[in-house]
C-alpha cells in the first residue's frame, strides 16, 4: 500500500533534546555546566526514558513535564550541579523551545507538497509539544499533535501507537512511523506500521523482537522513501 501519513516521534526525531543543555552551557558564567553539558544532556535524557518505562509498567503515569524535571534533578545531581537553583530553572525553561533539527522543515514542507498528512506521536505532554512546534515555527505543516495525555500512558504502549488510527482513516500499511529511539520504531513495528530509524548517533540496532523497515542518518530522505517503501 502506498503511504499516506507519516508520524514522527518528537524529542529526538524533531527536537533535538541536547539543545537545552548545549545553549546553556554557552551562556556568560557557565563555567562549570560548560565542562560537563554533554554528559548532563545525555544524563538527563536517558533518565527521562527510563523514568517513562517504569511508570508505563508500574501504571504511575505522571505528566511528561514532572518526568522531565525528576530527570533534569537527577542529572544535576550526577554531575555535582544540584545546588545550582538558578541554573535548574534556566535548563527548564529552555526545554520549552528546544531547536528543531536543521532539516525538518524542509522535509515536512516536502510531505505536504506530495500531499501527505503529517502528525507527531510523542510521550510529551500536549503543552509541552504546542510549545516546541510553535518556537520552530513548524505548526503550519503538522496536521495533529498526538500526546500520551489521551490514553495516561507512555511509549511503548501499544495503546499509545493505536493513537494514530484513532486520529486517521488509514490502514496500518498506509502510515510511516519515524523515530530517533530504537526501542520507539521497534515497538511500531510491532504494533504493525512501517517504522524508520533516525539513527543520528550510529548506535548498534536494538536486539528487539521487531525491526525497522529502514535505517537513516537523518530525515532528508523520508519524503523520497514515501514514495518507494
Amino acid at each position: 500500500m502506498t503511504i499516506r501519513t507519516c508520524i514522527f516521534d518528537a524529542y529526538g526525531t524533531l527536537f533535538d533534546v541536547t539543545a537545552a543543555a548545549r545553549e546553556c552551557a554557552e551562556e556568560p558564567g557557565r563555567g562549570k555546566l560548560k565542562e560537563c553539558w554533554q554528559r548532563l544532556a545525555s544524563d538527563w535524557r536517558l533518565k527521562q526514558l527510563q523514568y517513562s518505562w517504569i511508570r508505563a509498567i508500574t501504571k504511575s503515569h505522571t505528566d511528561f513535564w514532572e518526568v522531565t524535571k525528576d530527570s533534569l534533578d537527577f542529572a544535576l545531581e550526577a554531575n555535582n550541579l544540584s545546588d545550582d537553583q538558578e541554573l535548574r530553572e534556566r535548563l527548564l525553561s529552555l526545554y520549552w523551545s528546544l531547536e528543531s533539527y536543521p532539516e525538518v522543515p524542509e522535509v515536512l514542507e516536502n510531505l505536504k507538497s506530495n500531499k501527505l498528512e503529517t502528525a507527531i506521536l510523542s510521550n510529551g505532554s500536549r503543552e509541552m509539544l504546542d510549545s516546541a512546534v510553535q518556537s520552530a515555527k513548524i505548526s503550519e505543516l503538522l496536521d495533529k499533535i498526538l500526546s500520551v495525555d489521551q490514553v495516561k500512558i507512555f511509549k511503548p504502549d501499544f495503546r499509545v501507537y493505536n493513537l494514530v488510527l484513532e486520529s486517521f482513516t488509514r490502514d496500518k500499511n498506509e502510515i510511516l512511523f519515524v523515530s530517533s529511539n530504537g526501542w520507539d520504531v521497534a515497538s511500531a513495528a510491532g504494533f504493525g506500521f512501517k517504522s524508520v530509524w533516525v539513527n543520528r548517533n550510529s548506535e548498534p540496532i536494538d536486539r528487539l523482537p521487531w525491526k525497522p523497515k529502514h535505517v537513516l542518518t537523518n530525515l532528508t530522505d523520508i519524503p523520497k522513501l514515501t514514495k518507494t517503501i
